[in-house]
């Protein structure tokens, strides 16, 4: 497919997991990448890895937490086609042991992260006449999760973030999406479940089944399947959806 041919996609976090699934699905459709992640040598490898197989890219370091360290990032960018804010970090807590640090590191990243995206690349798109943004919320902007309060209310700031671009922009050309994932197999997951069993495969398992059976379709989601919809969004055949969010989460949503 070459649904991004001469196209520049930036996307932020793309180092592993789900933006690095992001990254080289829009690479194999075409598109010139450039990956925004704090983790140089990692995001390096996987613009390494998209050239080794013909396509395009190159990796910027940035701390998105801080305004100077995303400007002169994006000051580096010339075009952006596509943006996807994919950066975030997790966290595990309710509102009383939700520390005041925690809340501040979750904030930087996930929402100050994301504004920092949107605040340095939409006036690219504006002077180049239009873009497509997609900012990966989550389940957690839409409903309660057990533990997740400081986590839930940054993605549900993404949420919001998506839709104010969106409603603000509308007529300049850009649109502007999220997708609400539900619990993805990740190597952020597996580093959890190796932290919390060392030398315990049988308890590894059982919580490996646990965090799968969460989801109605009995499993956790894969970082390709996000980026399918990533790349259906971003591209021209959905160039009439914008302000949308988009639950793939296994049936989750359904029983809530």
């Amino acid at each position: 497919m070459s649904r991004y041919a001469n196209q520049h996609a930036t996307i932020t976090g793309a180092a592993s997991g789900i933006g690095q699934a992001i990254a080289e699905r829009l690479a194999a459709e075409g598109a010139a990448i450039t990956i925004l992640d704090f983790n140089l040598d990692a995001a390096q490898a996987v613009a390494n890895g998209i050239i080794a197989k013909g396509g395009q890219a190159h990796a910027i370091q940035v701390d998105l937490s801080k305004t100077d360290s995303a400007k002169a990032a994006f000051d580096r960018i010339s075009r952006i086609d596509v943006l996807v804010n994919c950066a975030g970090i997790a966290h595990v807590g309710n509102v009383v042991n939700t520390s005041p640090d925690d809340l501040d590191r979750l904030y930087g990243v996930n929402v100050k992260g994301v504004y920092h995206g949107l605040h340095f690349a939409v006036p690219k798109m504006v002077a180049q006449g239009g873009g497509a943004i997609l900012n990966l919320a989550s389940i957690a902007s839409k409903v309660g999760i057990a533990d997740r309060f400081a986590y839930g209310m940054t993605k549900g700031a993404v949420l919001t973030m998506t839709l104010s671009v969106a409603k603000d922009f509308v007529t300049q050309g850009i649109r502007c999406n999220c997708v609400c994932p539900g619990r993805v197999h990740t190597p952020f997951v597996e580093g959890f479940l190796n932290k919390s069993f060392p030398g315990d495969p049988e308890g590894k398992a059982r919580k490996f089944a646990e965090l799968s059976s969460f989801q109605p379709m009995g499993r956790m989601g894969q970082s390709e399947e996000i980026a399918a919809l990533v790349a259906f969004l971003c591209s021209k055949e959905a160039a009439f959806i914008t302000g949308s969010a988009y639950d793939i989460d296994g049936g989750v949503t359904l029983l809530r």
